[in-house]
């Protein structure tokens, strides 16, 4: 059955991909970004199929214009996929405060602004799918993307309570968790830093880690992306990528043992 869509930044990387793939099986697409010059060719191609909306998300009042648009262009909205965002490439203490507030704006804020401004819309209808595209940075973290790993904890955080919040309601929630993935992001879309020469070595190892197979094919995560909107119970998390689910076992493993380790210290803590 045919789903209507509202995905913000559809421009390029998953946004893009994932537009097409919606579009071209039948699927309804309300495509949200920043340039609207941006969709011209799937335009032409889809016709009334695709609503075209230039948005900035972290403009909260732009936010709702843009949800209410799409649903009385379509009627209602079956599916939200948070996609917008971008990655900070820098050292903790090369963080420039303005470079740390775009960050959470933009990644956090514009989430959280869409999310609102669907919930109203999902809630009388009493069914929808809030889909957040997080990332395995927002389970575990890697050094010189510090400002990015915070956004995406914040937004699991955000996202697990917003789950439990409208299950009831019958809408679904799902955090997206790709591994890295050959997009724009860590190319064109980044943002670097003004580079300290003492975090060069950091970086440097940082860089060493990360191989050609490290990169997932952005093409290939149309098909999971497809079948998570189709299922009928949604998972609250989906790994994208063959990295991200056997390194977040190893992560967990290691903060369990720890935290196993100074159990009796945490257990005394409680004073009685």
């Amino acid at each position: 059955m045919a789903k209507t869509i509202f995905i913000t930044g559809a421009s390029r990387g998953f946004g893009k991909i994932w537009t097409e793939a919606f579009l071209k099986r039948g699927d309804k697409v309300a495509a949200a970004v920043r340039n609207l010059d941006t969709l011209g060719e799937l335009t032409r191609t889809y016709g009334n199929a695709l609503l075209p909306i230039q948005l900035d998300v972290t403009n909260r009042e732009a936010c709702f214009a843009a949800i209410n648009k799409a649903k009385k262009h379509f009627g209602q909205i079956d599916v939200v996929i948070n996609n917008a965002g971008y990655g900070v490439f820098g050292a903790i203490e090369e963080i420039s405060e303005q470079e740390a507030r775009n960050q959470m704006e933009a990644n956090v804020f514009g989430l959280l602004w869409v999310t609102q401004a669907a919930l109203p819309v999902m809630r009388e209808q009493g069914k929808g799918h809030i889909i957040q595209v997080s990332s395995v940075l927002g389970m575990a973290t890697v050094p010189v993307l510090g400002i990015y790993n915070a956004s995406k904890w914040a937004v699991e955080g955000l996202s697990e309570t917003l789950a439990t919040e409208v299950k009831g309601f019958g809408i679904n929630v799902t955090l997206i968790e790709p591994n890295a993935f050959a997009t724009e992001w860590g190319d064109t879309s980044a943002v670097h830093t003004q580079p300290m020469k003492a975090y060069d070595p950091v970086k440097e190892a940082f860089r060493a880690g990360v191989s050609e197979d490290s990169y997932g094919k952005p093409e290939a995560t149309a098909e999971a992306v497809l079948a998570l909107v189709d299922s009928a119970t949604p998972p609250l998390r989906l790994f994208l990528g063959k990295i991200g689910l056997p390194w977040i076992k190893q992560v967990y493993a290691q903060r369990l043992a720890v935290w196993e380790e100074w159990s009796e210290v945490a257990t005394k803590a409680h004073g009685k």
